[in-house]
């Protein structure tokens, strides 16, 4: 398996564990949802629905491919994605923490552009 079919894996998997985690139990009147569009590299962790008073919408993470490597452009989880795809094998200077600003991204252990 090639490292970008390889990445795209990892990024499933561990995504698709966060979801479990966090819909156990589940909030009533909110999904989460998981979008992975391999066409375009695009990976999508989301929550949609209703509590009693207001709407719920919002991206937990998104991650995308580009240039070879994993640009992780929002991330609200505690433990953080990157920290996750580090563990799972995938080098520091394969990711980019989007996220944060060109200039501070140079500050961080990760891939800078």
């Amino acid at each position: 398996m090639d490292r970008i079919a390889h990445y795209r894996t990892l990024i499933k998997n561990i995504l698709t564990k966060y979801d479990q985690l966090a819909t156990n139990p589940p909030t009533f009147g909110v999904e989460t949802l998981l979008a992975f569009d391999e066409e375009r590299d695009q990976y999508l962790w989301f929550q949609v629905g209703w509590t009693q008073k207001e709407r719920v919408r919002g991206i937990t993470v998104h991650i995308r491919m580009k240039d070879n490597k994993i640009w992780i452009e929002e991330d609200w989880t505690e433990e953080g994605i990157a920290n996750a795809l580090v563990e799972a094998g995938v080098p520091k200077s394969d990711i980019v923490l989007a996220f944060h600003p060109p200039e501070v991204r140079c500050d961080t252990n990760f891939a800078h552009f």
